[in-house]
């Protein structure tokens, strides 16, 4: 799997909890930034921080930001069983991937 810090700037994402039972899909020009900010719970009011969403499990990288944009709605229309399929294909212990940004 290539690294988040290769050459393209925009990630679309997938965040999950310990229990895994929370997915969360965003959008980022800086993965290693925001990755920092859900595991620090930046804004303690957040969804993330509220149920401490902050596995990084999938990330999928861009050029444009349109690009990534449109593929974190796609996945957000998605239902949970896709999803984990999806994160299946590159991740199937689920381990956080945080160490590879």
């Amino acid at each position: 799997m290539e690294t988040a810090t290769d050459i393209t700037p925009f990630a679309t994402y997938i965040l999950t909890n310990h229990k895994k039972s929370v997915l969360y899909i965003g959008v980022t020009n800086d993965l290693k930034r925001r990755m920092t900010e859900h595991k620090s719970q930046f804004d303690p009011c957040a969804f993330t921080a509220k149920y401490n969403v902050n596995r990084l499990v999938y990330f999928e990288k861009f050029q444009s930001v349109n690009d990534a944009i449109a593929r974190e709605k796609q996945l957000k229309h998605w239902n949970r069983e896709w999803k984990e399929r999806l994160i299946n294909t590159v991740n199937p212990n689920w381990n956080d991937l945080f160490v590879n940004v």
